[in-house]
């Protein structure tokens, strides 16, 4: 369970910041509604005055969660701090009324945080 925790520690870490950093300009076919940029989903959701709080809290929960890889005390509360954020990006796409295909990316990273948290929560005890 450790090395899935890992991995996915990794693979969640990296798509947080690959999404805020480097994709958040391009369209894609899980954005709300007819957005074709990350800043237009937001639009779309009504949090356009959050955009940048969001993504400054949430690239700075990616980064502990790869550091948690060294410092194993980050990884309940990163993956927790990011597992909150997916439960509201789920809920939001169902708030707009987008199709169940659209929160898969959420739901799987969601999922995801919850496996590294539950994991980490057992390495304490």
């Amino acid at each position: 369970m450790k090395i899935i925790s890992k991995i996915l520690s990794i693979i969640v870490g990296l798509t947080v910041i690959n999404v805020w950093l480097f994709r958040s300009g391009k369209a894609t076919s899980y954005r709300g509604g007819n957005a074709s940029s990350l800043m237009e989903e937001f639009e779309v959701y009504g949090l356009s005055d959050y955009f940048i709080a969001i993504g400054v809290v949430k690239v700075g929960l990616a980064i502990l969660l790869i550091l948690s890889l060294y410092f194993k005390k980050l990884r309940l509360i990163s993956a927790s701090g990011i597992a909150l954020m997916m439960i509201v990006a789920v809920y939001m796409h169902f708030s707009v009324g987008d199709e169940l295909m659209k929160s898969m990316p959420a739901s799987i990273m969601l999922l995801s945080c919850v496996i590294i948290a539950y994991s980490s929560k057992k390495s304490f005890n």
